[in-house]
């Protein structure tokens, strides 16, 4: 069987009836896939013991997400049983992703004026060159690890760029955005709980001293995130401190960790889909629907969240207002109703619908920034290094939410 695949662990059709996404099995975090099919053939709007939903099925996953009237993002009643007073909680409820207009819509125009494309396109050289630099760091060597040396290099000097973060203080951030999005799983520890609270606390101290410097000198906001937040002038109304500095964490967050895990799970999918790699070294042309494709097959985001405002239908099933619905974004990209053949990768496949950046007012503000890191990335890793292997069987993660790698051993093969 290639890697990718999911003929299904054993047994799989029997977790529907005691799936709970705060106790999930092993098996679930190797390949969730099977699991995902058995809920939408069997209970596509499954309630969860805490009251929740869990929805599989592309149509009901698109109807909610457009639905913003309806399905709220608004997340301070949901976390507060689960974070109390902490600085998760006051992170977590006051970033983008987890609001509502006006502060959603406040945010966002600001995000979407520093990230558009002829702003990305500018990001391009820049961002060549540091794949360039990381490549031929690799050179001497036989076997690297491809989610620390490469993967999570890339987007953490994007961001640290946005924000216009010098590079001798980059080092925490990878740390930081993994302890702080880790607390997002269904189900955390008490290590995992404090280690996000330091992590949030820590980030915000250095929040203080980049802000301030950046009062001081300003740089340019069509170029510059952090400038940009700072500035009133798009509709006459700032940011608080608070809002400021939670979703400077929330852009770090954002775009380091799923664009890391779209390029390590791009890489390990293509070692193990062998015909697919083949098709688009012979034809690098290829690398958007790839992209795409690598994008809807795995994942980075798994699932979402969003809350019912007032009593309404979701795929045939009548919730409460308040219910909480958990969105199955990886069982929606592999919905056969929507994707022929859903669990073969196809790098040429069109159309490629899929929800991996979500729909709606949510959509992914730096979907595009993601696509074009992807693009750089794997278009010169395989042009350098077209006969890598894997060395080791890939480290999942063990994340519900984030579907990734935390290592991945491979050999580079003979350099081109």
């Amino acid at each position: 069987m290639q890697q990718g695949t999911s003929s299904g662990p054993q047994g799989a059709q029997d977790w529907v009836g005691q799936f709970d996404l705060r106790a999930l099995p092993q098996a679930f975090y190797d390949d969730p896939y099977p699991i995902y099919r058995a809920l939408r053939e069997q209970q596509p709007v499954l309630r969860l013991s805490d009251g929740s939903v869990f929805i599989t099925r592309y149509a009901d996953v698109l109807a909610v997400y457009k639905d913003t009237q309806t399905f709220s993002s608004d997340k301070s009643e949901e976390f507060r049983p689960k974070f109390g007073a902490s600085p998760l909680y006051e992170h977590h409820t006051t970033s983008l992703v987890f609001n509502d207009p006006p502060l959603h819509t406040r945010v966002r125009r600001r995000l979407i004026g520093a990230l558009n494309p002829k702003a990305i396109e500018r990001m391009g050289p820049g961002l060549e060159a540091h794949v360039d630099m990381l490549l031929d760091q690799m050179a001497p060597r036989t076997e690297i690890d491809l989610v620390s040396e490469f993967a999570a290099a890339i987007p953490v000097e994007i961001i640290g760029n946005l924000l216009g973060v010098p590079r001798a203080e980059r080092g925490p951030l990878r740390d930081w955005s993994l302890a702080i999005l880790t607390a997002l799983e269904p189900s955390i520890t008490s290590a995992q709980f404090q280690e996000g609270n330091q992590a949030v606390t820590e980030f915000l101290r250095y929040l203080e001293g980049l802000v301030a410097e950046r009062r001081r000198n300003p740089g340019d906001p069509d170029v510059d995130v952090l400038t940009r937040l700072l500035t009133n002038e798009l509709d006459g109304q700032s940011l608080t401190e608070t809002e400021l500095y939670q979703n400077c964490i929330f852009i770090l967050n954002a775009g380091h960790e799923t664009t890391t895990n779209l390029i390590g799970n791009a890489l390990v999918a293509l070692a193990g889909w062998p015909e697919q790699r083949a098709r688009l070294l012979a034809a690098p042309e290829m690398i958007d629907t790839a992209v795409e494709e690598i994008l809807r097959f795995e994942s980075p985001n798994q699932l979402g969240n969003r809350a019912a405002t007032v009593e309404c239908t979701v795929g045939g099933v009548v919730l409460a207002a308040g219910t909480r619905v958990n969105i199955g974004i990886g069982a929606a990209n592999r919905d056969p109703e929507q994707f022929a053949d859903p669990e073969r990768l196809d790098l040429g496949r069109t159309p490629n619908r899929h929800v991996a950046f979500g729909s709606g007012a949510h959509l992914c503000a730096g979907m595009n920034l993601a696509r074009l890191e992807a693009r750089v990335a794997l278009t010169h890793f395989l042009k350098r290094y077209p006969e890598y292997r894997l060395a080791a069987s890939p480290v999942r993660s063990q994340r519900a939410r984030f579907r990734g790698f935390s290592q991945v051993r491979c050999r580079l093969g003979p350099r081109r």
